[in-house]
């Protein structure tokens, strides 16, 4: 979107050996779905619309299976140039507020299209197509075919990075 403008709300001063990638001790993504009937309108190009209500308590029972210290190949795009899929999810959490399921991941550092490939696959949980278990079984599979759908773009947000210290 080309009309789209970004703002600096602040600068500081950093040793000269900080790196805004390398440095990062944690990374915090959200994932929104909107779970309705009606197609969105404000909410289009910024939303995943999925029509067919999903069990939101099922997609965190499911989430919580992903959680930890593991082998994240099943979730990893074929396009990923990182050395290892090993990786620590700290947190993936789902909620609901009214029509709008959010999906909450951090970590020091994710793989591509990991969390799409999370929010595609909670989706078949929501659907009741996936059990919690049926997730656990993907991830351990070490196998990109077990992987739900990869979400689509829309709804993806980086939310925050942390840093060592207060920089």
């Amino acid at each position: 979107m080309a009309d789209e403008k970004v703002s600096v709300v602040e600068v500081m001063a950093v040793d000269d050996m900080f790196d805004a990638r390398f440095s990062a001790v944690k990374r915090h993504y959200l994932y929104r779905i909107i779970n309705r009937q009606a197609p969105l309108a404000i909410e289009a190009k910024r939303a995943w619309w999925v029509a067919r209500t999903l069990d939101h308590e099922q997609m965190h029972a499911a989430a919580q299976m992903l959680v930890g210290h593991h082998d994240f190949t099943t979730f990893r795009s074929v396009h990923c140039q990182a050395a290892s899929p090993v990786r620590t999810l700290d947190r993936l959490d789902v909620t609901r507020t009214g029509d709008l399921i959010e999906i909450r991941a951090s970590a020091q550092s994710f793989l591509h299209n990991q969390i799409r490939s999370f929010a595609g696959t909670l989706k078949l949980a929501g659907d009741g197509k996936m059990t919690p278990d049926d997730v656990r079984a993907a991830l351990e599979a070490k196998d990109r075919k077990a992987c739900g759908p990869v979400a689509p773009p829309e709804g993806l947000y980086f939310m925050k990075v942390d840093y060592k210290g207060d920089l």
